[in-house]
């Protein structure tokens, strides 16, 4: 029997429940172009946010969709795009601009085969690295991953309140697997999702200083037309956003903005463990992968194999300090993507010789299946 608490259940697909999750986060602004396979997300988007009294804007390319996101967040309004590898590359730009400018946004990327038109239709793993790098120059970003419907939801809330809390621009890595499945999931109620807000000031505007070096690593932050004077430029700019090439305020600036990052591991780094307290095998898995994983690990437990699995929700910033000590206690590890070894590549190194690495890798846009990778367990 239904209890009160138990939320509505529906039918979507993964891009759907992004859309839900952006919304019941407060995501009133959302700027795209259609692309395979991330366009039910902007198809959603159109109709969805005039209902909750939002703005959807189909644009002329991925460079003016991350543009316009950029200036719905400046004036005060939580805003997200949603694109495929090719888009992705196009947005590079402009995401380094809200790196540098301090803004709050979403970006999803709905990843498929490449690179450039590549396999449009089928699924990939090979954004990771360009959503850590792909942007120039030094900077901190967090970027998480969703591997069922439900995820798709419930860290899409949470990309949006990471980015509100920490001034940032946040990444979600899905892939055309995750996108199109479609599972029953749970929406909660509003009052049971935790919606955070980006800290507005306090003082009055005269006081004011946009980018001030606080504990937290990060400012408040005015809109425009509030009556702040508030100076935005992608250049490195000192504390009242004024472009600057003094050493003594470059960096300053720059520690800053990683600071406000690396000094919150704790609530930003997530990883989804089953079955490792005893584990001497152990599979590292995200996206749609890890879903053959989940599945390969318990059928290896049955026939003995004492494996585990830890699913990275964050894949950056890289959760180092929950990796370490599991690679300690297991005899080897196997890291199954969709590329040619994207993530294995930063676990081998923080491995440092202290157990075997091995990997599972496909390129030619089909899933890995839960039988390959519980072969490769048991040989393991």
């Amino acid at each position: 029997m239904a209890t009160k608490n138990a939320g509505r259940q529906v039918l979507l697909q993964g891009n759907e429940a992004i859309v839900e999750g952006a919304l019941a986060a407060g995501c009133r602004f959302f700027a795209g172009y259609p692309i395979t396979p991330a366009t039910e997300i902007s198809e959603a988007m159109s109709y969805r946010l005039p209902g909750v009294d939002g703005t959807f804007i189909q644009m002329e390319d991925e460079i003016a969709s991350m543009g316009a996101v950029i200036g719905a967040s400046l004036a005060g309004v939580k805003a997200m795009t949603a694109t495929s590898g090719p888009g992705f590359s196009l947005m590079q730009e402009n995401l380094g601009f809200a790196c540098v400018a301090e803004v709050p946004c979403v970006i999803v990327d709905v990843m498929r085969g490449g690179p450039s038109t590549g396999i449009p239709t089928h699924v990939s793993q090979g954004d990771v690295m360009q959503a850590r790098w792909g942007t120039h120059g030094d900077h901190p970003i967090i970027v998480l991953a969703v591997s069922t419907t439900q995820d798709c939801f419930s860290i899409t809330v949470k990309a949006f309140n990471l980015s509100e809390k920490y001034r940032t621009p946040v990444i979600i890595l899905a892939d055309e697997v995750v996108a199109h499945t479609r599972e029953k999931i749970r929406l909660p109620h509003p009052g049971e999702i935790e919606v955070l807000d980006r800290i507005r000031p306090n003082m009055p505007p005269d006081w004011y200083i946009p980018y001030e070096n606080n504990s937290r690593g990060v400012p408040p932050m005015s809109s425009f037309g509030e009556g702040y004077r508030y100076h935005v430029t992608g250049l490195i700019h000192d504390v009242r956003g004024f472009p600057t090439e003094r050493p003594d305020e470059i960096v300053p600036f720059m520690n800053r903005i990683f600071r406000k990052i690396n000094q919150h591991f704790a609530d930003i780094q997530m990883v989804h463990e089953e079955s490792t307290e005893d584990a001497e095998v152990l599979v590292v898995a995200y996206g749609s992968v890890s879903r053959s994983a989940r599945r390969a690990v318990r059928e290896a437990r049955q026939r003995g194999v004492k494996a585990g699995l830890a699913q990275l929700i964050t894949l950056w910033p890289f959760p180092r300090q929950t990796m370490e000590p599991l690679l300690r206690k297991v005899r080897a590890v196997l890291v199954p993507e969709l590329n040619m070894g994207q993530m294995s590549r930063e676990i081998k190194r923080i491995n440092q010789g202290m157990t075997r690495i091995e990997t599972l890798n496909r390129i030619d846009g089909t899933l890995i299946t839960p039988a390959e990778i519980f072969a490769r367990l048991v040989k393991l």
